[in-house]
């Protein structure tokens, strides 16, 4: 088998993996898009590692080794991703990222001319005190 067909295919995936990073709104969904980008990369590392084990007699496998770590980075780091998802969609009710960028809290707040009405709890009570 030639090298141009796994490296199209690996380059169609990244390809599709980027659209998705860049045009959806849901974080879940942007998240599996960056899985497909890291899953066309080790198709890329595998097929280069056999390609170069043909014709230079190579017995390492240093492109499986990278791509079985980088599988085991992948597991973690979605593992990680989808908690911090979950807690964002607990508190704020949406996982989409622009309503999520829109909602960021604003310096203009924290002043100290803010009245009581709009200070957190323990300084409602200390204000109404």
């Amino acid at each position: 088998m030639h090298l141009a067909y796994p490296a199209v295919l690996s380059a169609l995936l990244f390809c599709t993996g980027l659209y998705g990073v860049l045009a959806r709104r849901n974080a879940i969904l942007v998240l599996m898009s960056v899985e497909l980008m890291l899953n066309a990369v080790n198709l890329n590392l595998v097929a280069f590692d056999v390609w170069l084990s043909r014709t230079a007699e190579e017995t390492l496998h240093s492109g499986q080794a990278l791509t079985l770590f980088t599988i085991t980075i992948a597991a973690a780091e979605i593992g990680i991703g989808l908690a911090i998802v979950l807690a964002v969609y607990r508190n704020r009710g949406t996982s989409d990222i622009d309503r999520l960028r829109d909602t960021a809290e604003s310096h203009d707040a924290d002043g100290p001319d803010r009245d009581a009405s709009t200070a957190p709890p323990a300084e409602k009570a200390e204000a109404t005190a």
